[in-house]
């Protein structure tokens, strides 16, 4: 339950520190169950209702539309590199690989910025330019179809841009209206891009043969409009993080970056061992997607080269869902699921070379969208575990910019390989070994305990907080700024955030 401590403000009048902490100048008069232990005031999702069932289906439809632009880049993949081959490019395969690259490395890179931008101007804006930017990035690469520097820049940079600023808060919204089944809705949010990557192959494919590249990225851009009527969806219910304590000989620099960053997160073992481990394991996590087309043209000619990618995209949705309801599911631990959907994920990317027929290529590839689907679903859920819902945000768009790297040099390199050796065979040995290390990794987790969260008493030794100007609680909720209303049913004051110790203990007493 809230401490109750009287805190006097410019004009003398009381108002209320829960747990000994004012959150972001809000000063909940009664906060009822909802507080939590470090502090800070938590408000318990509504695990359903129409607006949490909008707020689901729109983040599904963000998440699909994404990935399936992303994941179906081995269509536009052939079509470019033959198209430079054809001008007497010698390096054809890494320079038409690096365009798709580019765009997921750019997706992950940029999460960052996209989750600093969810805490100062909302969930709701920061999808919104996403939209913009993906939207315009693929209209913009309709007209350079021939010139494949710039499609770094329109379908790599610009489109991977929007979709960092769109995806980030695709998955934190859910946190905000879902905990008991935050691992279920997870899953299907996260099949999205299943449903989207198993459908859009074929069709991209067919418009690509009538049409051209150009008319086929116009559609494209109309497909990606999508993520600006998701954003109108999503508003959040959580508060944003309390403002950085103010202390003694702390740079204006650094108070400045803890208004951004939260600092907290990284205070965290396990995030840390986590957040390191996720992005070693993903060195050679994209390679079959840009590369299995091209591997089955030369394994299997004939046959449909992108049954297989198809293959991955549908069984990834399902194991999206099925790992989702069991990591929802009591004394079901999330890290370890996570590690063994990473260790078969190795193992099945190094056995790729040495299939001996199509069906068992169906069958491998069956098989890894299965636990594909598991490792998607669990980022967001192991986020909110050991974050919390304050940090998670940050959480999830620091632990996408760490990924960008292997994400970005993984099938570039495997295409130089393929290059030089004329096989896939070491491109794809190579691939399976980094998810087998970073599985190793996070067994660490285990080992380490993080520090115990900050106690009434603590923080009432340093109540002074630095104030933001505004949030994006209040960007966001203008009408409960004013009315000093939150969550709809706890109402607040504004107070001031600078008081010394001294007045805090004379008023409670």
């Amino acid at each position: 339950m809230a401490e109750q401590v009287k805190m006097v403000n410019g004009n003398g009048a009381p108002g209320t520190i829960v747990n000994g902490s004012a959150v972001n100048g809000h000063v909940p008069t009664k906060a009822k169950e909802l507080s939590a232990p470090n502090g800070e005031v938590s408000h318990e999702p509504p695990d359903g209702g129409t607006r949490a069932w909008l707020v689901m289906v729109g983040a599904f439809l963000c998440n699909g539309v994404l990935f399936g632009v992303i994941n179906t880049y081995s269509v536009v993949y052939l079509t470019l590199r033959k198209q430079l081959q054809d001008a007497g490019d010698d390096e054809a395969s890494s320079k038409a690989a690096l365009v798709g690259s580019l765009t997921i490395g750019t997706t992950f890179l940029l999460s960052p910025v996209s989750g600093i931008l969810t805490d100062k101007i909302g969930l709701r804006r920061t999808t919104l330019c996403g939209g913009v930017l993906t939207c315009g990035g693929m209209f913009l690469s309709s007209f350079f179809t021939d010139n494949v520097t710039a499609l770094y820049f329109t379908y790599g940079i610009m489109f991977g841009l929007g979709a960092a600023l769109a995806y980030t808060p695709s998955l934190a919204i859910l946190g905000h209206y879902f905990k008991k089944y935050l691992g279920l809705v997870s899953g299907v949010v996260t099949a999205g891009s299943s449903v989207f990557t198993a459908i859009m192959p074929i069709l991209l494919e067919k418009l690509v043969a009538k049409t051209g590249l150009a008319t086929s990225f116009r559609v494209l851009s109309v497909i990606s409009s999508f993520v600006i009527f998701c954003a109108l969806l999503y508003k959040p219910l959580q508060p944003p993080p309390p403002p950085p304590r103010v202390k003694p000989g702390r740079s204006r620099f650094n108070t400045m970056m803890r208004s951004f960053i939260n600092f907290d997160n990284w205070k965290k073992k396990k995030y840390i061992i986590w957040a390191l481990s996720i992005p070693i394991a993903l060195f050679g996590y994209f390679v079959p997607y840009v590369h299995m087309g091209k591997f089955v043209e030369d394994s299997f000619p004939g046959e449909e080269k992108n049954l297989p990618v198809m293959c991955i995209g549908i069984t990834s949705g399902l194991g999206r869902l099925l790992f989702g309801y069991i990591a929802d599911l009591p004394r079901v631990n999330r890290v370890l699921l996570q590690q063994m959907s990473f260790v078969l994920i190795g193992t099945m990317t190094m056995c790729l070379p040495a299939t001996g027929s199509f069906p068992l290529l169906l069958a491998i590839a069956l098989a890894m969208g299965l636990f594909d689907g598991c490792f998607i679903s669990l980022l967001g859920p192991i986020a909110y575990d050991i974050c919390g819902p304050r940090g998670a945000t940050q959480a999830i768009g620091f632990l996408l910019g760490l990924c960008s790297i292997p994400l970005t040099v993984g099938p570039p390199i495997a295409g130089r390989l393929y290059d030089h050796t004329g096989s896939y065979m070491i491109p794809f040995v190579l691939a399976g070994i980094p998810p087998l290390f970073g599985a190793s990794t996070m067994f660490l987790i285990r080992c380490v305990k993080d520090d115990a969260p900050a106690t009434p008493e603590t923080v009432l030794k340093d109540p002074t907080h630095q104030p933001l100007a505004q949030t994006a609680w209040d960007s966001e909720n203008p009408a409960d700024a004013r009315n000093g209303k939150l969550n709809g049913h706890i109402r607040e004051e504004r107070r001031a955030t600078l008081a010394s110790s001294e007045s805090l203990t004379a008023e409670n007493n």
